[in-house]
């Protein structure tokens, strides 16, 4: 949240196999990616806080992030603690290990832009540059705990990261989820309070997707990375999770269209076995979690078999001139 200037001192950051890239919002690249949610003005560093060139200034909590926001976010759109803590657990056991393993991939494949800086379906069998040319920032639009965020920064060692999500809880554990991640709290409908082209990668996973703002923050030879549950996606157990509409892929590509192309896709299905109290966690996780009445899992069966089926696609900026 917007406060008055604070004075202590950020403690430094650690790196992981690439000295020169530190993580947490004062991080050369993530700094120079921030801007004032009030103004649009650029931040500096004052203390344990952020502040632009108009005396706008925002608080960096003990924990790593920053609160961009100047409302109280309303109950029941933002996950609660109690739901961030139970995707912390799920993911933690790996059970979406697969999946963050298929964005790690893309993020990096797609990273390696062609000599011919074309936007072919065909990139990843191109003549690439070498990993120095890797990008500096890695944004992630709805970045819940930054679990998906942590896995790209694992393939891309000279990349900082910088996670978006409206809950504060999440944004805690995304701060920390990497040492060269950071983590703002900010609702990915508004205007992102970001420099125009300052992202070589954003991943959206499970997540809403703000095409405009997504097009103006991404650089020209940038990568959008997005991964959609299909109709199959934990259909098994029913009123439990949101159902998925069978044209939500026709549906995602149709609402980026105007901006980007896709230009690659790989599915992701395998069956996932878990206990009763996995299954419990693992609904307490999703959106339901905020409608689900007392005693609504009491009678979860011992084991339960579930069917993982997402589609991590990859998006490139079309030339809007042609």
């Amino acid at each position: 949240m917007m406060r008055e200037s604070m004075t202590r001192d950020i403690e430094p950051s650690a790196t992981v196999n690439a000295p020169s890239v530190t993580g947490g919002v004062a991080a050369p690249s993530v700094l120079r990616a921030l801007r004032c949610s009030v103004c649009g003005a650029e931040f500096a560093e004052a203390g344990r806080a952020l502040r632009c060139a108009h005396g706008h200034s925002f608080d960096i909590a003990k924990q790593g992030y920053v609160n961009l926001l100047h409302a109280k976010v309303p109950a029941g759109t933002a996950d609660t603690p109690a739901m961030v803590a139970a995707r912390a657990a799920f993911l933690d056991a790996g059970h979406y290990a697969p999946l963050a393993d298929a964005v790690a991939r893309a993020a990096e494949a797609s990273a390696r832009v062609p000599r011919s800086g074309g936007a072919s379906p065909d990139f990843q069998r191109h003549e690439f540059r070498d990993l120095a040319a890797l990008p500096e920032l890695v944004l992630d639009a709805g970045a819940g705990t930054g679990y998906y965020l942590a896995a790209a920064l694992d393939a891309l060692p000279n990349a900082a990261g910088l996670a978006l999500d409206l809950s504060a809880a999440a944004c805690r554990r995304a701060a920390r989820a990497h040492p060269r991640a950071a983590a703002a709290v900010w609702n990915t409908w508004e205007p992102l309070p970001l420099a125009d082209g300052c992202a070589s990668v954003m991943l959206n996973v499970f997540a809403p997707r703000n095409a405009a703002e997504f097009r103006r923050v991404l650089r020209d030879d940038g990568v959008l990375v997005v991964v959609t549950p299909t109709s199959s996606h934990l259909a098994e157990l029913g009123e439990l999770t949101l159902a998925v509409d069978p044209r939500k892929d026709e549906r995602l590509t149709e609402g980026l269209s105007r901006h980007f192309d896709r230009v690659d896709a790989e599915e992701v299905n395998y069956p996932l076995e878990l206990s009763a109290s996995e299954t419990r966690t693992l609904i307490e996780m999703g959106p339901t979690a905020h409608h689900l009445s007392p005693g609504a899992l009491d009678a979860l069966p011992d084991a339960v078999r579930v069917t993982v089926s997402c589609t991590v696609a990859v998006y490139r900026l079309r030339d809007e001139a042609a």
